[in-house]
């Protein structure tokens, strides 16, 4: 079977999702053109400050998209089997991630570009509050520890295609850090000239597009300089890489974010359309089984375990703080949220259906697909990369640049997630403290780029000596099931908000039902991962030495508080702030009864 018909009917009922849904849900919420943002009102030329919808979407759309709708699809695809993983995620994106980050953004936007946590508060309660913060703030670490190892493994080692050419990491960190440079002259040139995003866009998109040819040319070999071991060459990128995220967190978001964000949604448009043009004109076909069987070939349940493994490209908890913290704030009118929230789910969507397709050209027993031992052990980023690598080739693009091109992509998406979470955990750490002068905008960011610290420097080896999975590997589990219960979370809060709003029954089906899902799966997951390292062997209770286990335990007692904070507003037993006075819609309680 071609691949052609799965690309060709996902990105039907895609566009057909966002036709109708969408425009049910702009209905339902009440989106309105001539409301005012927050953007408009706050605008303070730092954090604040609107900008047109279709430059937001690049932002947006690279800032959510990020590895995890190419390393969740990857990984879930090759061991459960593509046909679960695609229909995971056109039913997750359409009915519960794409309303996930719509409601989270609008509710955000209704609250004067307030964080997800300030709108809990006031519905729910001030200890809702801080655990929903707390819980955050966890979550934003794991995603740093495992986009900063992926990245950083990225640019150690080197990969010979099989025409015999040869892609190496130092080309990729070359080309990664000449793409960190562009924006940053960019944001200055839009800032203090008069050039125009037009011509800026015409001008550095093709300089993106040189650093990728020119970084295999002049590759930049920390092993090598430094002649030491790639495990050590590794753990020297991840400092470099925090080193980064220190500054990006603080720094203006004219003169990084959004020009980078800007130029990384053209990666994603490029790599989009390079992969379904390369699937339309090159025949591939379909080789990998369809299923696996309800225990993946890595051992584990399909349920929960596909609903954690695959979170961006079906539903992200993550996208509600890009939603509530950065994106909120340059939202230039109302009714574009539906084009930025909705409409980026559905395309993160089908950059997870391209992503799978990579898994689906392969067979079950490729070489790629497993360690020099014989063991499964998928490299996300090296199967992505081949794959978008054939793809572009039947357009002509030769091996070696095309891969080179997925490879400094896939980094890229990192970088917009990396420097974005930085600065949300920023703002936490300024919420919960209150400092909101310079020293708490370094404070927030040091304590949110330092923690990941902790776990990346940790020895690459065990007391035996025997070398450990790499750190990404060994907390993406864990990233996806604390990320899908932050999407629990954030739909329990817009959940309660509406309800509190709009007193209707729609409610429950559009947010209510979706929280229940991602809440059962996202804790079974959790639980059935943490709990059993509390026991030996013998089954006696052991308290773990090591403290991801720990950290899992704190993540589901938070979420557990939550939930019974939830259930007694909704019950009515507590109380907190009318709608009336946090920014809510006059006569919008009306709606939908």
């Amino acid at each position: 079977m071609s691949l052609l018909p799965v690309v060709l009917v996902s990105a039907v009922l895609l566009s057909i999702a966002y036709v109708t849904y969408g425009r049910l849900l702009a209905r339902l919420l009440q989106l309105d053109a001539n409301r005012p943002t927050p953007a408009v009102e706050l605008n303070d030329g730092l954090d604040f400050e609107p900008i047109e919808s279709k430059f937001l979407l690049s932002q947006h759309f690279s800032a959510i998209a990020a590895a995890g709708p190419i390393v969740g699809p990857i990984l879930a695809g090759v061991a459960f089997g593509w046909v679960p993983a695609l229909i995971w995620i056109l039913v997750g994106c359409v009915f519960i991630g794409g309303v996930h980050d719509l409601t989270s953004l609008t509710a955000s936007i209704r609250h004067k570009a307030r964080s997800i946590a300030e709108v809990v508060r006031d519905h729910m309660t001030k200890r809702s509050y801080i655990l929903f913060l707390s819980f955050v703030w966890i979550a934003l670490i794991y995603i740093i520890v495992a986009f900063t190892d992926l990245t950083a493994s990225a640019f150690i080692g080197r990969q010979e295609l099989e025409n015999g050419e040869v892609v190496t990491g130092g080309g990729i960190a070359t080309s990664s850090l000449m793409y960190l440079v562009l924006p940053i002259v960019m944001g200055l040139l839009l800032r203090y000239t008069k050039l125009s995003l037009n011509w800026a866009t015409a001008i550095f998109l093709p300089l993106v597009g040189v650093s990728i040819w020119a970084g295999q040319l002049l590759p930049f070999d920390l092993q090598s300089v430094l002649q030491t071991t790639p495990d050590n060459a590794r753990r020297i990128w991840d400092v470099l890489l925090l080193s980064y995220c220190l500054v990006a967190g603080v720094v203006p978001v004219w003169m990084l974010l959004q020009p980078r964000g800007h130029l990384g949604g053209y990666f994603l448009y490029v790599a989009l359309a390079g992969g379904a043009l390369g699937l339309m004109l090159g025949g591939e076909t379909i080789q990998y089984p369809a299923f696996n069987g309800l225990t993946g070939l890595n051992g584990q349940s399909m349920i929960p375990m596909l609903f954690i493994t695959i979170a961006c490209g079906a539903c992200s908890g993550f996208h509600s703080l890009i939603c509530s913290g950065t994106t909120s704030k340059q939202l230039a009118k109302e009714t574009d949220a539906k084009t930025i929230g909705y409409g980026a789910m559905l395309l993160e969507g089908m950059v997870a259906i391209v992503s799978l397709c990579c898994v689906m050209m392969l067979a079950k027993n490729a070489p790629v697909l497993f360690n020099a031992e014989g063991k499964l052990a998928p490299k996300p980023n090296l199967i992505y990369a081949l794959g978008i690598g054939n793809f572009l080739e039947v357009l002509g693009i030769s091996k070696k640049l095309g891969v080179s091109f997925a490879l400094m992509a896939f980094t890229t998406f990192i970088y917009d997630t990396l420097d974005v979470c930085t600065r949300l955990g920023r703002y936490i750490i300024q919420e919960l403290t209150g400092l909101q002068n310079n020293f708490g905008r370094w404070l927030g960011t040091a304590l949110t780029a330092g923690a990941p610290l902790f776990f990346l420097l940790k020895p690459g080896v065990d007391e035996n000596g025997k070398a450990l999975p790499p750190i990404w590997q060994a907390f993406w589990n864990l990233f996806g099931a604390s990320n899908q219960l932050l999407a629990a979370l954030t739909l329990l809060g817009v959940t309660v908000w509406l309800w509190r709003t709009y007193q209707a029954k729609w409610v429950w089906f559009v947010t209510g039902i979706p929280t229940v899902l991602m809440y059962v799966m996202s804790t079974w997951a959790l639980v059935s991962m943490t709990w059993p390292r509390f026991f030996n062997q013998a089954g006696s209770f052991a308290p773990p030495q090591e403290v991801v286990p720990w950290i899992g335990l704190v993540l589901l007692v938070l979420a557990m508080l939550m939930l019974l904070e939830a259930i007694a507003v909704l019950a009515g037993n507590r109380s907190s702030s009318p709608p009336s006075q946090t920014g809510e819609v006059p006569g919008a309680v009306a709606l939908g009864k």
